[in-house]
C-alpha cells in the first residue's frame, strides 16, 4: 500500500504544473450574419482535436436537432442527417455540453454530415479548452477520425442562437482563423513537445506517425530558411522527500532532477522512466549538435529512424541502438555523448535545465503540460495531430505574400486567383494580372514582370512603369503593324505615358490614326511638289524630271543637279592636287636650307669663310676639367 501509495504522490507532483501553471485557452472568432437579433462577433475556444482551417474561414448555417441535443448517441440510428444538398451552405450542427466527451459528440457530428460542431457551455463560465479523453478512455478508434473542427461557444450565445432558432430565423455564421495564430515575419518559429516513448498507447503511435509523414514537409521548410523548428521534451522533479525512494530512483536521473513517467506504468516490467529521460535527453543533444553543425532537420531523420529500429517492444531501446543510428547518419558521436554528461551525477544537466525551464509559458503562451504539445509563433496549436492540418497551421504563420511554395499548393489551400482572377486587374493580351494567391486567401497587387514594376490599384487599374515599360505589353499603349512598318504609341523616356508616334494622331493608348498631312496642307508645298499620303508619313515628288529636294521642300532641274555636282567634285579634286604641288615645293625648301646651315657650321670649325670673321678660341679653365 505505501508502495502505491509513494507512487501516486509522485505521479501528482509531476503534473502539478497543470493544476498551478497558467493554461491559455487559443480562439478564434465566431461572426454571426444573420439575424440581426444575434448578429454580431464572438469568441470561441478551439477544441484540442479535429481540424481547425488555420488561417482560412467556413462559412454555414446552424441547425440545433430537436432529439439527440447533446449529441451522445449516433444521430444514423435516429436516420437524421446533417449533410448540405448540392449548392447549399454547410451545417453547423449546435449542440449541449454534458453526459459525454467532447470528442463522441464531435465524432457524432462528422458521422451525421455536419461541416462543424458548435458545443453551447451549459453554464456561466469564461471558456475553456475542449479536450481528447482521460488517458483510460484514449484508446477509442474514432479519436484519430475526426476531422471537422469544433468550437466552444458560450451559454448566453447558445441561448440566443437557440432562441433565433426557435422563432424561425436562419442563423448564418463565419468561423474565422485567420487570426487564430500569430503572422508577423516572413519566418515561422514552432515547438515540438514530444517523447521517446513508444509505450503509452495510441498517443504514441499517433506521434511517431506523425513525425514520420510531416518528415519531409518540415525538412523542405527547414532546408531553405522557411521555419525555425526547436524539439523540446517535458520533465518533472522528484519531491525532496521520496528522491532516495524506489520509484524515484528508477524515474529519475541526476538524484531526482529530471523525471519520466514508467512506461508500462508498471514497475516489475519493461523499461523505466529514467530509460526514457536518458532516450528524450540524447535526442535533444542530437539536435543540439546538428543544430550547431548547420543540419538541424537531421532530428527528424534520427527520431524516424529511431523509432523504426530501436522499439521497447522489441527490447532495442538501448544507447547501443541508438549509437548505430546517429553513426549512419554521419553525427559525431562523441559531441552528443558529451552533452548527454552522467546521468548519475548529483548535478543539473545544462540541456535538461533549459527544458524545464522552458515548459513554463511565456507572453500569450500557456505552461506545456500535455503531450505531443505543437506551438507555432508562440501560440499554441489545437486540433488534431496531422500532416497536413499542421502544415496548415504553420502556413498560417507567415505574414501574408511571404508563403513558400508548399503553402500554396493544391493540397493546402484554394488558389483563388484560378476563378475570375479573384476579382483583381487583369490584361488578357498579356496574360498578366494583379491576383496573388496567398495562404489566407487572396490579394490584388500590381505585379512585377520581368522587372517591369506595375503600378494602380490592383483592381480596376495597373500600367507599367519605369524605362522598360515598352518591352511589357508595349506599356498598354496602341501598337501596329503595316506594310512592313511598325509604329508605338509607348514613350518610354521618363515613362511619359502613351503618346502617338509622329504621323498619327489619338489617344495613344486604345487608338492612333494616320494623319493625311497632303490634305492638310502640311507638307510639299512648293508650287511643282506633288504630294503623296503613306501610313505614317508620306512621300514628295516632282514632275517634268525635277528632283525634290526635302531639306528645303523645292524641285531642282536633274541636270543642272548633275553638272553642278560633277563641278563642285573637279574643284574639290584640283584644289587637293595645288595643295599637294605647294606642299611639296615647301618640303623641298625647307630641306635644302637646312642642309647648306649645316654644310656651313662643319666648314666654319675648320676655316674661316668669306664672310665671317676670325672665330675665337675657348681655353679650358681648371674648372672645366
Amino acid at each position: 500500500m505505501r508502495e502505491k501509495l509513494g507512487f501516486s504522490v509522485i505521479i501528482l507532483f509531476w503534473l502539478c504544473g497543470s493544476c498551478l501553471g497558467r493554461f491559455v485557452v487559443e480562439k478564434n472568432s465566431l461572426r454571426v450574419t444573420s439575424p440581426d437579433s444575434v448578429k454580431g462577433v464572438h469568441e470561441c475556444a478551439i477544441g484540442n482535436f479535429g481540424v481547425p482551417q488555420y488561417g482560412g474561414t467556413l462559412v454555414g448555417t446552424v441547425v440545433y436537432p430537436k432529439a439527440n441535443q447533446k449529441a451522445c448517441k449516433g444521430f444514423d440510428e435516429l436516420d437524421i442527417s446533417f449533410k448540405s444538398r448540392p449548392g447549399g451552405l454547410p451545417t453547423f450542427l449546435l449542440v449541449d455540453r454534458g453526459d459525454c466527451y467532447f470528442t463522441l459528440k464531435a465524432w457524432n457530428a462528422q458521422k451525421g454530415g455536419a461541416a462543424a460542431i458548435l458545443v453551447a457551455d451549459d453554464k456561466m463560465e469564461p471558456l475553456i479548452t475542449m479536450d481528447t479523453p482521460e488517458e483510460e478512455n484514449a484508446n477509442a478508434d474514432y479519436l484519430q477520425k475526426i476531422n471537422i473542427p469544433s468550437a466552444l461557444i458560450t451559454k448566453a450565445l447558445g441561448d440566443s442562437i437557440k432562441k433565433a432558432l426557435s422563432g424561425g430565423e436562419m442563423v448564418n455564421i463565419n468561423l474565422d482563423w485567420t487570426e487564430a495564430l500569430p503572422h508577423p515575419d516572413e519566418r515561422v518559429e514552432y515547438e515540438f513537445w514530444t517523447n521517446s516513448n513508444d509505450e503509452c498507447g495510441p498517443k504514441c503511435d499517433s506521434q511517431l506517425d506523425f513525425v514520420k509523414n510531416f518528415k519531409g514537409a518540415a525538412q523542405i521548410l527547414e532546408r531553405k530558411g522557411y521555419t525555425q523548428f526547436t524539439p523540446h521534451y517535458i520533465t518533472w522533479y522528484c519531491p525532496e522527500a521520496f528522491i532516495l525512494s524506489k520509484q524515484c530512483k528508477s524515474q529519475c536521473i541526476n538524484h531526482g532532477r529530471y523525471c519520466a513517467p514508467d512506461p508500462e506504468q508498471d514497475f516489475s516490467k519493461g523499461y523505466d522512466g529514467k530509460d526514457v529521460v536518458v532516450q528524450n535527453l540524447r535526442q535533444a543533444c542530437f539536435y543540439k549538435v546538428a543544430n550547431e553543425t548547420g543540419k538541424p532537420w537531421l532530428w527528424w531523420d534520427y527520431v524516424t529512424d529511431f523509432a523504426i529500429r530501436c522499439p521497447m517492444k522489441e527490447k532495442k531501446y538501448t544507447k547501443e541502438c541508438a549509437d548505430q543510428v546517429i553513426q549512419s547518419l554521419g553525427a559525431d558521436l562523441k559531441q552528443i555523448d558529451k552533452c548527454i554528461g552522467d546521468t548519475e551525477a548529483d548535478v543539473d544537466n545544462p540541456v535538461l535545465k533549459v527544458e524545464q525551464d522552458a515548459q513554463i509559458g511565456k507572453g500569450a503562451r500557456g505552461d506545456v503540460t500535455i503531450l505531443p504539445t505543437l506551438v507555432i509563433n508562440n501560440g499554441q496549436y489545437r486540433g488534431k495531430l496531422d500532416k497536413g492540418a499542421v502544415l496548415k497551421a504553420i502556413c498560417a504563420g507567415f505574414q501574408e505574400t511571404t508563403e513558400p511554395a508548399i503553402c500554396l499548393s493544391e493540397e493546402v489551400e484554394t488558389n483563388e486567383c484560378l476563378e475570375n482572377n479573384g476579382g483583381c486587374w487583369h490584361d488578357k493580351a498579356s496574360n498578366i494580372s494583379a491576383c496573388k494567391d496567398t495562404f489566407r486567401g487572396r490579394v490584388c497587387e500590381c505585379p512585377v514582370v520581368r522587372g517591369v514594376k506595375f503600378v494602380g490599384d490592383g483592381y480596376t487599374h495597373c500600367e507599367a512603369s519605369g524605362s522598360l515599360r515598352c518591352e511589357i505589353n508595349n506599356g498598354g499603349c496602341w501598337m501596329q503593324k503595316k506594310d512592313g512598318k511598325a509604329f508605338s504609341a509607348c514613350v518610354e523616356e521618363h515613362s511619359q505615358g502613351c503618346k502617338c508616334p509622329q504621323g498619327f494622331k489619338g489617344d495613344g493608348v486604345n487608338s492612333c490614326e494616320d494623319v493625311d498631312e497632303c490634305r492638310e496642307k502640311s507638307a510639299c508645298q512648293c508650287p511643282d511638289c506633288k504630294c503623296k499620303n503613306t501610313w505614317g508619313g508620306y512621300d514628295c515628288s516632282c514632275g517634268s524630271g525635277l528632283l525634290y529636294i526635302q531639306e528645303h521642300d523645292t524641285c531642282i532641274s536633274k541636270a543642272a543637279n548633275t553638272e553642278t555636282g560633277w563641278s563642285f567634285v573637279w574643284i574639290i579634286i584640283l584644289a587637293f592636287a595645288a595643295a599637294g604641288v605647294a606642299g611639296f615645293a615647301t618640303y623641298k625648301y625647307r630641306i635644302r636650307r637646312y642642309m647648306d646651315s649645316e654644310i656651313r657650321a662643319i666648314m666654319a670649325q675648320y676655316m674661316p669663310l668669306d664672310n665671317q670673321g676670325e672665330i675665337p678660341v675657348h681655353h679650358a679653365s681648371r674648372g672645366d676639367i
